[in-house]
């Protein structure tokens, strides 16, 4: 099973997801998937087609926005607005869960919801280093 971290009561992100996981994210209570992950980035990763159709099934919101390198602001908006209209907690994933974890945290740095120093310890606390990104 793969490692959900939890971040805040409305986001946990995770390393990369099998079509397995998606069931267990619902029974575990997610309403929605993001997957940050474009496609083919490592010929073992599932497709987005196929996480989709699993979380459909599963009674899933599914999102694909895919974050190469660096998020930009219109992944870092689509994020923002896919949490804040999610019914329930999300589970947003990528190859390691960085690029979740990173796009989420600028979006909340640049709206002032949350302070930098609080991202940077909510990411240390689900194992990620955003002192790099965010500094603090």
């Amino acid at each position: 099973m793969t490692d959900f971290r939890h971040v805040t009561d409305d986001l946990s992100v995770a390393p990369q997801i099998s079509v397995a996981d998606v069931v267990e994210a619902a029974r575990r209570g997610f309403t929605t998937i993001i997957n940050n992950r474009p496609d083919g980035e490592d010929p073992a990763q599932p497709t987005s087609a196929e996480i989709e159709a699993a979380a459909q099934a599963a009674g899933l919101r599914y999102v694909h926005i895919p974050v190469r390198g660096a998020p930009g602001p219109s992944e870092v908006e689509a994020v923002r607005q896919v949490i804040d209209s999610a019914d329930g907690p999300v589970l947003s994933f990528c190859r390691s869960g960085t690029r979740s974890i990173v796009t989420w945290s600028i979006g909340q740095a640049m709206s002032g919801a949350r302070t930098r120093g609080e991202l940077v310890s909510l990411g240390r606390e689900a194992g990620y280093d955003l002192t790099g990104v965010l500094g603090g």
